[in-house]
C-alpha cells in the first residue's frame, strides 16, 4: 500500500505538467510617456500667492486635532459606572470645583475652532 502512495506521489507532478503547460509570467513594465511631468502647481489662488498662509493653516489643524483628542481623552463622564471603579480612578479631595466644566468650555472652543480650520484648510486648496 505504500509503495503504491509512493508511487502515486512521485509521478504526480509529472502528470500535472503533462496535463497544463506552464504558463510563462509576463510582466509589463510600468512606463511613462515620453515628456510626461508631473503638475506640482498650485491649484488654489490662495496656494499660488500665500503658500505660508495655507502651511499655516496646515500646522493649526493638526495641532488642534492632537488637543481635540488630548481634551476629550482627559474628560470624565457623567457617570463612570464599573470602568472608573476597575480602572482605579482616585478621587482627591483637593481637587477644584468646576475644573470639569472648565476642561469641557476649552474642549467646546477647540472644536468649534477645529470645524473652522478644517474648512479653511479644505478650501485653501491644499
Amino acid at each position: 500500500m505504500f509503495s503504491v502512495l509512493l508511487a502515486a506521489a512521485s509521478t504526480a507532478p509529472e502528470a500535472v505538467k503533462a496535463a497544463a503547460p506552464a504558463a510563462k509570467a509576463t510582466t509589463i513594465p510600468f512606463t511613462l510617456p515620453p515628456g510626461f511631468q508631473f503638475d506640482v502647481t498650485p491649484h488654489s489662488p490662495l496656494a499660488q500667492h500665500a503658500p505660508w498662509l495655507t502651511h499655516t493653516f496646515a500646522g493649526l489643524f493638526i495641532v488642534l486635532g492632537v488637543m481635540l483628542v488630548v481634551l476629550l481623552a482627559i474628560q470624565t463622564t457623567k457617570q463612570e459606572g464599573l470602568s472608573g471603579t476597575l480602572g482605579g480612578r482616585v478621587e482627591s479631595a483637593t481637587r477644584r470645583l468646576g475644573l470639569d466644566a472648565q476642561i469641557a468650555r476649552v474642549t467646546q472652543f477647540v472644536a468649534i475652532s477645529f470645524v473652522i480650520v478644517a474648512t479653511l484648510v479644505s478650501l485653501s486648496g491644499i
